[in-house]
């Protein structure tokens, strides 16, 4: 059962009958309260109703004036009840006023000790509620036809009584003020309001909640989207912990990207195996077919030096000179004939403890005197205390050869700049800086310098780069690049210590 809950449109429903279920809560409450309200002003009327009555009748009875009478009961009368009887009128039956609770209308004793009575028409009353007969007789004496139309909420009402006195028959009209001022009229209306002024705002901020968190996955998945397109396999939804239905959707979206991430990867080491395989033929084909020529071409050139050099020293000298030449340019094919067998060849590497630090003095002194001619100055900081390196000498010392070359050929076209190669270590790898002041590389460029076949040469093969690291990963190493264009370029190499932890490493 408890399974279920992890549905997002489980939670869903179950939010919105929540919504629900609190929404009829706080109604009832309000309507409960507002029941309870209209309940305690009806007996505040009826009670203040009775009270005016009491007094009417008492007044009726008595020969003392309302007044007295209410002066007299006072104390015994809630303020608030006493503020609502506003008047009592004793009326006889030919409409003259015999007593009021406004002393306004009471009758007034003239000069001659005679009374004189106001008469029921010359007072403004409220709308009559209407008492039947009462009502009706108290209408003729006012001399207008009852209106029947109901009291409006708010405003004063007249409640009239007929009683028949030893004088006749006389009536009582109790004048009540209204239970509810306009202003908490408006409160009240305004109240009717809040209930669903409250449904209103929380279904609003449900509906937010809901829409946002039913949204932020399937943006998540779009922006995964668009950086697995743009060929980023490292990006992960992390809506995947979610346990509904977007968390399983999360969750696939994110294995896709592995797997495609992985395919891609072996298409990558496809490719580059199929690029080996080509470069491998063609350069067993380029040793079969150019190498023996151009042994016979050098082994000629040095028997035509040898043999048959002109006797003039001037014509000799020119004579030796392009055959210097010749063997030179014969050399440097050699050479790329073996970058090309080099970086095809499964590498036999004879592994053991080395000095790097002597392997660095070694290739440094290699590049010197070419780095003399074009006035570069080289500087090697080394400490004696870095532990030895497990790597065979000969890849080693091709390793920072080429990277060192490198950087002298490419600060060669300036006539000056600064070669500096740095050895640091930590608890399991020494780390080489190699650090020239060249002309940098290019950021578009930086991410294909290792890629064989990819040179800024004009007479470049491409393949010095990528041989460095093949060499590198198969010693267990790292190999990165920094650069700033126009400032210069740093190569920074790390391979793991011969022994680490009192044991000696091991690389497959």
């Amino acid at each position: 059962m408890f399974h279920h809950l992890n549905s997002f449109r489980v939670r869903l429903l179950l939010v919105l009958a929540a919504l629900l279920v609190a929404t009829l809560g706080v109604q009832y409450l309000i309507n409960y309260y507002f029941a309870k309200r209209v309940a305690t002003t009806i007996g505040e009327q009826e009670q203040a109703l009775a009270i005016g009555m009491s007094l009417a009748l008492e007044g009726v009875s008595s020969s003392q004036y309302l007044n007295d009478i209410r002066a007299r009961q006072q104390p015994e009368m809630p303020p608030e009840l006493a503020d609502r009887l506003i008047n009592i009128l004793i009326v006889n039956s030919d409409g003259l006023i015999t007593d009021s609770l406004d002393p306004r209308f009471q009758p007034e004793t003239l000069n001659d000790g005679s009374e004189r009575n106001f008469r029921l028409s010359e007072v403004a009353l409220p709308p009559l509620v209407d008492a039947g007969r009462a009502t009706q007789e108290i209408a003729a004496l006012l001399g207008e036809d009852f209106d029947r139309t109901p009291p409006q909420v708010g405003v004063p009402r007249a409640f009239p009584v007929r009683t028949e006195t030893n004088k006749g028959a006389r009536y009582i009209i109790v004048v009540l003020g209204s239970a509810n001022t306009p202003e908490a009229t408006i409160f009240q209306s305004a109240a009717a309001l809040l209930p669903a002024l409250v449904v209103l705002l929380l279904a609003t901020f449900a509906a937010a909640f809901l829409v946002w968190r039913f949204t932020r996955p399937i943006a998540d998945l779009s922006e995964g989207a668009r950086r697995v397109a743009a060929g980023d396999f490292s990006f992960r939804v992390p809506a995947e912990s979610r346990r509904d239905e977007m968390g399983a959707l999360a969750t696939s979206f994110n294995r896709m990207i592995e797997q495609v991430g992985h395919t891609r990867e072996l298409q990558m080491q496809v490719q580059h195996a199929e690029r080996s395989a080509v470069v491998g033929r063609l350069a067993s084909a380029i040793a079969h077919e150019i190498r023996n020529p151009l042994n016979y071409i050098n082994l000629t050139l040095d028997h035509l030096r040898t043999s048959l050099a002109p006797e003039d020293a001037t014509k000799r000298e020119t004579f030796n000179r392009l055959a210097g030449n010749l063997k030179t340019e014969v050399a440097r094919i050699n050479a790329r004939i073996s970058e090309f067998l080099n970086y095809t060849r499964p590498s036999r590497l004879n592994r053991e403890p080395l000095d790097l630090r002597q392997a660095l003095t070694d290739a440094l002194h290699l590049v010197e005197a070419q780095a003399a001619e074009s006035n570069i100055t080289t500087h090697l900081d080394a400490p004696d205390d870095v532990p030895p390196v497990l790597a065979d000498a000969d890849a080693l010392r091709s390793i920072f050869t080429n990277l060192m070359l490198n950087a002298v050929q490419i600060m060669e076209s300036a006539k000056h700049g600064t070669l500096t190669v740095t050895l640091t270590h930590d608890a399991t790898h020494a780390h080489v800086r190699v650090t020239d002041t060249g002309e940098g590389i290019a950021p578009e460029n930086i991410s294909q310098i290792f890629e064989p076949y990819f040179s800024t040469k004009e007479t470049g093969t491409g393949l010095g780069l990528a041989i460095v690291k093949k060499a590198i990963d198969e010693h267990g190493g790292t190999i990165n690049v920094e650069s700033i264009p126009n400032e210069g370029t740093t190569f920074v190499v790390s391979l793991p210590l011969a022994v680490v932890g009192g044991q000696w490493s091991v690389v497959s």
